[in-house]
């Protein structure tokens, strides 16, 4: 079930030992324009259309009543009512504090106040059809309130019946979203992209998905802002020695390739006797999963075993595979922390299951996968900001300045750009401005 790759006795980098990320052959590009194409040209009908052929069902009027959303949080079982006002509190608190406030830098004269603005409306995607990601709601809609933006709409595809499941609207309800859609893939992607008859555009997309959602958000990207990195299905590095127990290490792998195909989960390791032990209780684990069928094929397309001489040359393939998920599950797990460059999340110690972050640690779970967390990071406040900055320049900062702008603007030849600031001195000493 996971494949081996033995690295020891050799020394980094690792790249050219290492697999790429599987992303089911190569990314669906030319039916994604197609699809978003149909969306710009039909709107309303073609949204009608693709829900059919590939959601499998029909859905006349896909907005969600407002009284839906009360009804289904007012329906939820207590407990796990408590559980996502927990994760809400937890999750909202974490971004209001990480969230840039105003602050002014002043040289000379010259005071630069920067200044962060929320876009004015947000489209949140939430993966759907046969499971429920009620967490995802939370992780994307958060950020967004925290950054300050006044318009939420989310778009999540509906079940075999025509329907989303009530805990998903439950979460929408919890976190303030009246605007909610019974449309998922990239004709969700491409109407809050683009709007139709009856759906606004937006200004900025957020929010993971599969290979098909990601490669529309990238075709999308310029007609309006992309938050955060390439958010496509889920992976997991575990890099664990004989100081965590090798069941811990084995359900963590389990844990984010039970998300379905198209992940990647690997535990890295120098121990060979630790490593047979997480494999055989992988192999246990799976055979008691109720998600088996979706976590054999993450496992099997993804999934490896690698052997390495040491922590060090552990962290070198980390570092090469820049994971969404890094689990550090060894001796001296927190002085490693400072090797890592790539990785959407570090967790640890044996205490820091990945599944913490993907519910309620704090941070969002929508992170950098197929290695984009090499230059990519974590949904957060600035994703749904824009810095404006304020320049005020009083007599003594242009005094203090005006020498360079005419030199610079001269060297670029473009002439009004240093007749501005000699036109400014010879008023000055007229004395009709000061």
């Amino acid at each position: 079930m996971l494949r081996r790759i033995d690295l020891r006795g050799e020394s980094g980098p690792f790249a050219d030992r290492l697999p790429r990320p599987n992303l089911g052959g190569e990314a669906p590009v030319v039916a994604v324009r197609d699809i978003i194409a149909e969306v710009r040209d039909s709107g309303d009908a073609a949204i009608r259309a693709l829900t059919m052929r590939f959601d499998g069902v029909d859905v006349e009027v896909p907005l969600i009543e407002k009284n839906d959303l009360k009804e289904a949080w007012d329906s939820l079982d207590v407990a796990v009512a408590n559980a996502l006002t927990v994760a809400h509190d937890r999750i909202i608190h974490f971004h209001e504090e990480e969230a840039p406030q105003p602050h002014v830098v002043a040289q000379d004269g010259i005071a630069v106040t920067s200044v962060p603005r929320p876009v004015e409306r947000a489209g949140l995607y939430v993966p759907g059809g046969l499971a429920a990601y009620p967490s995802t709601v939370l992780m994307t809609a958060l950020p967004a309130q925290a950054a300050g933006v006044d318009q939420l709409m989310l778009c999540t595809p509906p079940n075999l019946k025509g329907e989303i499941e009530n805990v998903v609207l439950a979460a929408a309800y919890l976190c303030g979203i009246t605007e909610v859609y019974k449309i998922g893939g990239v004709q969700a992607v491409a109407a809050m992209a683009y709007g139709t008859e009856s759906i606004a555009p937006v200004d900025i997309i957020a929010g993971p998905g599969n290979i098909w959602v990601a490669t529309a958000k990238q075709e999308v990207a310029g007609a309006v802002g992309i938050a955060s990195a390439f958010a496509g299905p889920s992976e997991i590095v575990v890099i664990a020695d004989e100081s965590c127990p090798s069941s811990s290490a084995a359900v963590d792998l389990v844990l984010q390739a039970e998300h379905g195909p198209g992940g990647r989960a690997w535990l890295v390791s120098w121990n060979e006797a630790y490593v047979d032990e997480v494999v055989i209780a992988v192999e246990q684990i799976v055979n008691l999963s109720p998600r088996r069928s979706e976590t054999l094929d993450t496992l099997k397309s993804d999934g490896y075993v690698c052997l390495v001489d040491g922590p060090e040359s552990a962290i070198q393939v980390a570092n090469e595979i820049a994971p969404e998920h890094l689990q550090l599950m060894c001796v001296n797990a927190s002085e490693l922390v400072g090797e890592i460059r790539n990785a959407g999340a570090v967790f640890t110690g044996i205490w820091g299951p990945a599944s913490i972050g993907d519910y309620l640690a704090g941070p969002s779970h929508v992170l950098p996968t197929a290695g984009t967390a090499r230059f990519s990071g974590a949904l957060t406040v600035n994703d749904f900001q824009k810095q404006m900055h304020i320049i005020d320049v009083s007599k003594p900062g242009f005094d203090a300045v005006r020498g360079s702008v005419d030199r610079l603007a001269t060297a670029e030849g473009l002439w009004a750009h240093a007749a501005s600031v000699r036109e400014r001195e010879r008023w000055a000493e007229q004395g009709v401005i000061s």
